[in-house]
């Protein structure tokens, strides 16, 4: 089977700075000591190839590059592995990083753009009102904020799209943003982050994913499911992978490792094998939809 994985990172921490890879934070995950370490082009290669899929094309995700430094410089050096030999088509697009409440960033978005595999960005906007230790920005109202929209609206300029991460209980404050803006088409990270394995958590996940899924311009990513349920085997994931397919569709779902991060919970075969299997009952087409060919159609690849 030909994949395209929708979702992984790189990091060299010998040449590049990533603060929290570099100095431990407290992280939702726990101890993510052994993720602490450069992970290059050639790591993910290796990764893959231990199965029996065939990677034919990636999406790099922006992997909190020092926020103090030009965000622009993780996108130039990704461009630079991505049009190396190495790379074997690998890295075929790239969604950085941008402040849109910055006063420059429509100048930001024209030096992503310049790079030929910038498709996007990702701002990790996750936060909680009853738990600080889950909040990935200081305040939790900005999809709502008109200055912060303001430069989320400059992404159409480029026809990118906006990889969303949030927790659930952010994802009906995310419906009125991709409703609001319909022109940026908007691709959620990590099948919604279901947080926790249980039923009241569960049904929190699902009516947030069918408030989102309203919004035409929404398709999401199925992935980092172990992040939610350490240990997971095809069953525990399995209500996750179906849900989502059934709410939003074939046509606007797709598979990720989330590596290297996942690899804390699976190894890289071991991810894709269950998507295989959970998908099995589904017609050809649909499962070449899923495993590549909405990859191709939503970051033109």
């Amino acid at each position: 089977m030909k994949i395209i994985d929708t979702h992984h990172h790189l990091w060299d921490l010998e040449n590049n700075r990533y603060p929290w890879l570099q100095t431990p934070i407290d992280h939702f995950a726990g101890d993510y000591s052994r993720i602490r370490r450069t992970y290059l082009i050639g790591d993910l290669i290796s990764d893959a190839a231990a199965g029996p899929y065939e990677l034919v094309k990636s999406i790099h995700v922006q992997a909190e590059w020092d926020h103090e430094s030009d965000p622009v410089g993780e996108t130039a050096w990704l461009q630079g592995v991505a049009d190396s030999s190495e790379a074997n088509g690998l890295v075929s697009a790239i969604i950085g990083n941008a402040d849109f409440f910055s006063p420059d960033v429509g100048d930001v978005l024209e030096r992503h753009a310049a790079h030929p595999n910038f498709r996007g960005i990702r701002q990790m906007l996750n936060h909680s009102q009853d738990n600080p230790a889950l909040n990935f920005i200081e305040r939790g109202d900005v999809m709502d904020d008109p200055a912060w929209r303001d430069g989320y609206r400059l992404l159409a300029k480029y026809g990118a799209p906006f990889d969303l991460q949030i927790w659930p209980w952010q994802l009906e404050m995310a419906a009125r943003l991709a409703s609001d803006i319909p022109e940026v088409p908007v691709i959620l990270n990590h099948t919604g982050m279901p947080f926790a394995n249980n039923a009241g958590s569960r049904r929190q996940w699902d009516a947030g994913m069918r408030a989102l899924a309203a919004a035409d311009n929404v398709s999401v990513k199925i992935s980092a499911l172990g992040m939610a349920i350490p240990g997971w085997t095809v069953e525990d994931i399995r209500p996750y992978v179906e849900g989502t397919i059934e709410i939003f569709g074939v046509d606007r779902c797709m598979f990720a490792s989330n590596f290297p991060v996942d690899s804390l919970t699976s190894d890289y075969t071991t991810i894709w094998a269950a998507y295989d299997e959970i998908t099995s009952g589904l017609s050809d087409g649909d499962r070449t939809k899923l495993f590549h060919d909405n990859a191709v159609r939503y970051y033109r690849l």
